[in-house]
């Protein structure tokens, strides 16, 4: 049996997505959220690394995401 990638993928799609001011930004600079600004901030960069965690945890754990590579 090959390993399990599901969590390297999950961590790899949920990283690009939740970089902040890629899709979008929270807090903003102006407002609570802006999208697609591509600007980013100390708070914010601790928010989305929040986000990210508690994401995976869900996904990893609770619903049980795997990729078996044979």
């Amino acid at each position: 049996m090959g390993a399990d990638w599901g969590p390297v993928v999950v961590a790899i799609v949920l990283f690009i997505l939740l970089s902040p001011g890629l899709l979008f930004q929270l807090p903003a600079r102006t407002r609570v959220i802006e999208f697609g600004n591509m600007y980013t901030s100390g708070i914010s960069i601790l928010i989305h690394a929040v986000l990210f965690a508690c994401i995976y945890i869900i996904l990893i754990i609770a619903i049980g995401v795997h990729i078996h590579a044979d």
